[in-house]
């Protein structure tokens, strides 16, 4: 295999980018900010390590949080030339020591990996004779999750709970210590572990046979890990183990967008990296190469200011890189479902101006959002895909809960009103009239009560309905759901979309008890949510709409404000973003002002329809285009459409058309400007366009 050069390697690198891949030896920090290219940072280090002979490719074992990442890093270093790197996950590359040391180690066949805790769980608690639903299991199985990787023991749990205050599925801190360790009895029956065991098992194996560890540190001489913010205490020891007494250990992270603290993750192994590791090298990548400047602006503001805000702690201000694009955009709804309307229309919008379905993303703080906005979507006929999560109404409760309402239709004698009813009859599923703390539950809870929200707005549009129409319209709604998937917009959580990007990003429910949420009850917690936010809008390439709603349901009371995040924005977003928040202990509750109306440009007179706004006049006022120029833009539009295969809108829309013929933008730059023409239109269309305009022009002008 041929060696590539080490200065083409370099050649392509920003200075700080360079500056990771030159040193390939030794301690290194990276402090990587969002959209800055630290996958090209430390896969160019890995390659210039293996051209330059500092190193083996063998000897390489680069450590990453997915199996997509892993892959990806991969495909980076056959882009470069290099084969031979193990790129794996910290569980992937565990298990494959485990499996291959076993028999030395312990002797017999290794046991299996179990990919669900909760059958084993579930059997555990039955032999304590505890009654626990599935919701309860999962709660269980997430507490087991971080126990382990606290790497703490049934004896030790207990005590630790009760210090930081633990409550799992109504359990004591001593029967959930008691649940673990009969958990572990009950896998130990049956030779199989779970993914977390395989982390403590490798951690075991290595510290307890020296022989073996010579061997793995002999195997891996250089070790380069990704999303390092993210460790938690059992990978970290993990990797003090590989390491051994060596120095050469590149790790890269980001703590902006640290966020993961509920799974045992913290940041302060990278912040004190330098302090533990005598002789770092600490780099910042700051160049923002991902999304526009206003986007990467909007970011630094959320974060905090350069000065000693909590979030931006190791953090660097980014500095974008591209060229200028559409500014942020904060809008406010009446209530959710006004919201869901509006990104519906968004979207609808961003696919009309040509923008992909799969560049679309919908972003949301937990999941029991996600009904109204997939109902919202599949009644404007947008197919979507819905990540790191189910579909609503494929969740286990709301099947459940369908289940129940069905089977309590022929017992609806009409007394009781039906929101009420539904809800006597949702309590069997679960709900209560006070959501849970946190955790799977109050997910299981949120699907519940969207349920018994859609029951209320039910009966306010029809008074006589019961529950037999009610079960009609959740059958309509389910159905309507099954839109085709292989083009569609994402929707996710906000954890769920780290270490994404798409080119348009509706961040919706940014207000006060969703970012940040209301469980966030520490100043930690709160500054977690902070960079939750920053996650995602820096996981915007060129359009960010930012939205929340006033009140849950339509008729409501607006008892909601804007998250406070948004207040160092207010210059960019607007006065609206600085009118919730905490003030003097107590959450305000503004009500955002209206914006003032564009007028037409030929008579003054406010524009009140989406169209008049767009092309700038009423619709009263008679066309000011010249008609030769706008046949000539329609001839070109319908010839481009036929060439592409796609509809005539999909190129530019009438009302952009009509825009473009009668402001007869001068350059790519005023064309820019024109509501539906965007970057990726401007640089596919936006010179033929100027050529029709320009022979168009009378002579002179």
């Amino acid at each position: 295999m041929t060696v590539p050069d080490p200065g083409r390697i370099l050649d392509s690198l920003d200075p700080e980018q360079r500056e990771v891949a030159s040193a390939p030896l030794g301690p290194m920090a990276v402090l990587a900010g969002a959209g800055t290219g630290k996958t090209r940072a430390i896969t160019s280090r890995i390659a210039y390590g293996v051209a330059s002979g500092a190193y083996s490719a063998r000897q390489v074992l680069a450590v990453t949080f997915t199996a997509r990442a892993a892959g990806e890093m991969r495909t980076r270093l056959r882009g470069l030339g290099v084969q031979g790197v193990q790129a794996r996950t910290f569980h992937s590359a565990a298990l494959r020591q485990l499996q291959y040391f076993w028999p030395q180690a312990v002797g017999g066949a290794p046991p299996s990996v179990v990919a669900q805790k909760v059958p084993a769980i579930a059997e555990a608690a039955g032999r304590l004779r505890l009654g626990l639903d599935r919701t309860a299991l999962r709660d269980v199985a997430a507490e087991v999750e971080w126990a382990k990787v606290s790497m703490l023991t049934p004896q030790t749990y207990a005590a630790r709970a009760r210090r930081e205050g633990r409550a799992v599925a109504d359990l004591d801190a001593t029967a959930v210590s008691r649940l673990m360790e009969t958990y572990h009895e009950v896998c130990a029956e049956r030779h199989v572990i779970d993914f977390e065991d395989v982390l403590l098992l490798t951690v075991g194996v290595l510290a307890e046979h020296e022989a073996v560890a010579a061997q793995v540190r002999e195997q891996y001489r250089h070790f380069v890990v990704d999303e390092y913010q993210d460790v938690n205490p059992l990978q970290q020891k993990l990797l003090d183990l590989w390491l051994g007494p060596r120095a050469d250990l590149c790790v890269v992270g980001d703590p902006a967008q640290s966020i993961y603290s509920f799974t045992g993750a913290s940041a302060e192994h990278l912040l004190t990296f330098a302090t533990r590791h005598e002789g770092t090298r600490t780099v910042r990548l700051v160049r923002n190469y991902r999304s526009t400047p206003q986007v990467v602006g909007l970011a630094n503001l959320v974060l905090g200011g350069a000065g000693q805000a909590p979030s931006r702690r190791g953090a660097g201000t980014l500095v974008a890189q591209r060229r200028d694009g559409p500014t942020p955009v904060l809008t406010s709804y009446a209530d959710d479902e006004a919201e869901a309307e509006g990104v519906a229309a968004g979207v609808a919008a961003a696919l009309a101006d040509g923008v992909a379905a799969s560049e679309i993303a919908v972003l949301f703080r937990t999941n029991g959002q996600s009904q109204v906005l997939e109902s919202a979507l599949s009644r404007a006929g947008i197919p979507y895909l819905v990540r790191g999560g189910e579909r609503f109404f494929s969740r286990p409760e709301v099947r459940s809960a369908l289940v129940l309402l069905r089977g309590a239709v022929r017992g609806d004698d009409g007394s009781a009103p039906l929101g009420e009813l539904v809800r006597d009859v949702l309590a069997g599923a679960g709900w209560s009239p006070s959501p849970p703390d946190g955790g799977a539950a109050r997910e299981r809870w949120e699907s519940l009560q969207a349920l018994a929200v859609l029951a209320d707005q039910l009966a306010t549009q029809s008074p006589a309905a019961r529950l037999g129409d009610l079960v009609v319209e959740l059958d309509r709604r389910a159905q309507e759901q099954h839109a085709p998937t292989v083009e569609g917009i994402t929707l996710a959580s906000l954890h769920a979309a780290k270490g994404l990007e798409w080119d348009a990003v509706f961040l919706v429910g940014c207000s006060e008890g969703l970012l940040p949420i209301t469980l966030a009850d520490t100043p930690e917690r709160v500054e977690e949510e902070r960079r939750l936010l920053y996650v995602g809008v820096t996981r915007a390439r060129d359009r960010l709409t930012i939205s929340w709603a006033q009140a849950r349901s339509p008729g409501a009371r607006s008892t909601r404000s804007v998250s406070r995040f948004l207040a160092p924005a207010a210059d960019v977003l607007g006065p609206d973003a600085g009118a919730g928040g905490v003030t003097g202990g107590r959450r305000t509750r503004r009500r955002p002002s209206p914006r003032a109306p564009r007028p037409c440009r030929t008579c003054g007179t406010a524009l009140s329809t989406a169209q008049e706004r767009k092309i700038g006049r009423c619709s009263s006022c008679p066309a000011t285009y010249d008609e030769e120029t706008f046949e000539a833009l329609r001839q070109w539009r319908s010839t481009t459409a036929i060439e592409a295969s796609v509809p005539a809108y999909v190129v530019f829309t009438d009302a952009t058309l009509i825009a473009i013929a009668e402001t007869e933008p001068p350059d790519l730059v005023a064309l820019q400007q024109i509501s539906g023409v965007g970057a990726r239109k401007l640089e596919k269309y936006g010179p033929d366009v100027l050529r029709i305009l320009d022979r168009h022009r009378p002579s002179g002008d």
